[in-house]
């Protein structure tokens, strides 16, 4: 599917600009079709290379607005406004992440407030009194979403403390044989689980069953010097698990830590058109830049079609609801039609997790979270509103903009998008938003490396996070852990990180002297 997305970008733009070689790369395309794209592959909407919503006037105008900043004198007009109309305007504090769309309509508003009474309940285990509750695990990492989303923001690691809710293990390995090869070619799994342990270390557990292993992390501190002398500490971590209540591992097995992601604008990265985010795509680095974005193809499991994915640490979900439906099962063990696992992770080799009683109550429907529950909860996760901007303005602000386009951050934390003029919900239909990331996948280094392949997202590859919001973490999650696992302690630390294809910027970074570093964190902040 890389090939044939490959070719088509070439046989669309015609370079390096020879009628022979439009013919011949169109030839090659067709040459792929039969023994890489199931018919229709490339026709299916999650796919598409143009933007089919659009007038040529409309796509004149979101050419000219999306263009990369060239004066750092001024804000950029609707800068402030980083998710459209939707943008919350209200006061910033602990709740900055929880307001809704400013542009939904009364009537959605009290949709969101049930989507919101759902995402923040206590699940109970199976059988009890409040049925509509039922269904907790067998095995769990947390009783609601909003314990991992913490304020829909953030999560941490346990920082020497025993609750580690909103950071886990995931557990995986590559394909052993040729019939998981295949499965993995045709897009039916992304990779592996442990055959005891499922597809992530649960630590909880309801009454009668053991939680299956506690998540133990060593730090090592690794002194790094700047080009104008100062150190700065990066603590490299290593991660095991103790007190395994189920035997080992499966030797193959990797283990990559994860921190939640942040709830806001989901809905309108949502109704980015996959034309946009598929013109970034560089994976042969054809520019030369060192930058080769490339996207997650997977499976839209509602409609069966490849797509775009672009939720999650690798873009290995193509939708908020089969974001939040795999999360359910496997975070809380509830089901839904999305993911009918009343069992959650619990593995055919966890005999005493699947002789639990399950939530499922026929009066409700056939699973813990029937169809109006998932209504809720991805309606809710799609309208949590991006906060504006602060000080965008500000001539330090500014400056630190210009040095994050000279470092060449923008190569990957691509600052704005017009969405979809067809999108279902007009909240998030035709808007100017400000994510900073083109929603790719990219080879990080070594440094940040898990090991851990999901899709076509190699062990060391992560999709690049949008930025939006980022300066606000401490306000409304009283941290600023930062990068995948939380191993970076302030933003500092988070570019240093950077390696792989951010090696340069990180570089440069590196080497810029304190007042431009500074400057820089202080447009980061302004997010």
């Amino acid at each position: 599917m890389r090939r044939i997305l490959r070719h088509l970008r070439r046989a669309h733009s015609g370079r390096p600009g020879t009628r022979t070689y439009r013919l011949a790369a169109l030839a090659a395309v067709l040459a792929l079709l039969p023994a890489l794209a199931p018919a229709g592959d490339l026709d299916t909407p999650g796919l598409a290379t143009k933007r089919g919503d659009l007038t040529p006037k409309d796509l004149a105008r979101v050419e000219a607005i999306t263009r990369p900043a060239s004066d750092f004198g001024r804000a950029e007009q609707f800068e402030t406004m980083q998710g459209g109309a939707g943008t919350s305007k209200k006061r910033v504090n602990a709740d900055s992440f929880s307001q809704s769309s400013a542009n939904i309509t009364f009537e959605e508003e009290a949709t969101f407030k049930l989507g919101n009474a759902i995402f923040r309940k206590n699940w109970v285990s199976s059988p009890s009194s409040t049925q509509a509750s039922d269904g907790l695990g067998p095995l769990f990492n947390a009783r609601a979403c909003q314990s991992c989303h913490l304020k829909d923001g953030r999560g941490h690691p346990p920082e020497d403390s025993a609750d580690a809710t909103s950071m886990f293990l995931r557990l995986a390995r590559e394909a052993a044989t040729e019939e998981e090869k295949t499965e993995l070619a045709e897009r039916k799994a992304l990779n592996f689980p442990d055959p005891v342990y499922g597809t992530q270390l649960q630590d909880l557990a309801v009454p009668g069953l053991a939680g299956e292993g506690r998540m133990k992390i060593a730090y090592e501190e690794k002194p790094v010097t700047l080009g104008d002398g100062t150190v700065v500490s990066l603590r490299q971590p290593t991660y095991s698990i103790d007190d395994l209540a189920y035997g080992p591992l499966d030797p193959r097995i990797t283990l990559s830590p994860r921190v939640a992601n942040p709830m806001i604008g989901l809905g309108l990265v949502e109704q980015i058109h996959p034309a946009d985010i598929l013109a970034r795509s560089d994976p042969d680095d054809r520019d030369g830049d060192g930058i080769s974005g490339r996207p997650n193809i997977v499976r839209d499991l509602e409609t069966g079609q490849l797509t775009l994915g672009r939720f999650g640490w690798k873009a290995q979900q193509p939708s908020i609801r089969q974001q939040s439906a795999d999360a359910l099962a496997g975070d809380i063990g509830i089901s839904s039609p999305e993911a009918p696992r009343h069992w959650g992770d619990c593995t055919p080799a966890q005999a005493a997790c699947l002789a639990m009683p399950t939530g499922v109550q026929e009066r409700l429907g056939d699973t813990e979270a029937p169809p109006p529950v998932m209504d809720l909860v991805t309606f809710y996760s799609q309208n949590l509103a991006v906060p504006a901007r602060r000080g965008a303005d500000k001539p330090d602000v500014l400056a630190g903009k210009k040095v994050f386009y000279e470092l060449g951050c923008v190569s990957c934390h691509t600052p704005k998008f017009v969405t979809r003029r067809d999108a279902p919900n007009k909240a998030q239909s035709f808007q100017l938003i400000w994510p900073y990331s083109d929603f790719l996948l990219h080879d990080m280094g070594e440094g940040l490396a898990d090991g851990q392949p999901v899709g076509d997202a190699t062990g060391s590859e992560w999709r690049t996070p949008p930025l939006w919001g980022i300066g606000l973490t401490r306000t409304v999650n009283g941290h600023t852990f930062f990068l995948h696992d939380g191993r970076a302690r302030n933003l500092t630390e988070a570019i240093l990180w950077h390696g792989g294809e951010a090696q340069a910027a990180r570089d440069r970074f590196a080497a810029a002297d304190a007042a431009e570093r500074a400057a820089l964190v202080k447009f980061l902040e302004s997010l």
